[in-house]
């Protein structure tokens, strides 16, 4: 992450409400898939664009009406940092969580994770924590089950693989 990001953001969250710092991370998370195509990233790096037309551009790809996103968005333009808007997203998303005690992360498996399982992890992990834990179903290859909490820096594995060993090295115990 990047220190100019975490300027930027501590500088904005001390300066709005929580409201309002939810409405400028909704707008600029709006962007960030933009950051993966060739044309977007040809328009804001081109130095023929001039910054109006940049902030123009970018205002219109957001839904926002408010005018502290218009602001930092211009602000932004205006120094050169557009490209810093994916880490701004992800340091606001941490700032928000760590405000409101919630954090989401995700559970990687290789088969869907029904709800009410997901439910269930969320619940015991929400009390070990003291916090609120909200937890999406992502389906890899991954040979196991793993939760990711990355703004609490939480990795929890099971690989399918050690379970196996484990089961066997009880078998052999037990003979």
């Amino acid at each position: 992450m990047s220190d100019i990001a975490k300027k930027y953001v501590k500088a904005l969250a001390n300066s709005v409400d929580e409201k309002v710092l939810d409405t400028v991370y909704k707008s600029l998370h709006a962007l960030v898939p933009a950051f993966k195509e060739k044309k977007f990233r040809a328009i804001i790096e081109s130095s023929e664009v001039s910054k109006s037309e940049k902030t123009d551009f970018l205002l219109s790809l957001i839904d926002s009406k408010d005018e502290k996103v218009h602001n930092f968005i211009r602000l932004l333009v205006e120094n050169g940092r557009i490209e810093l808007i994916p880490e701004i997203v992800k340091e606001i998303k941490r700032v928000i969580e760590e405000r409101t005690n919630t954090f989401s992360g995700l559970v990687i498996s290789h088969d869907k994770v029904d709800e009410k399982a997901l439910k269930e992890i969320e619940d015991t992990l929400s009390k070990r924590l003291g916090s609120t834990i909200k937890l999406e179903n992502k389906v890899t290859d991954y040979p196991g089950m793993k939760v990711e909490i990355e703004n609490l820096g939480l990795e929890i594995g099971l690989s399918t693989e050690r379970i196996k060993q484990q089961i066997a090295q009880t078998i052999l115990s037990a003979i």
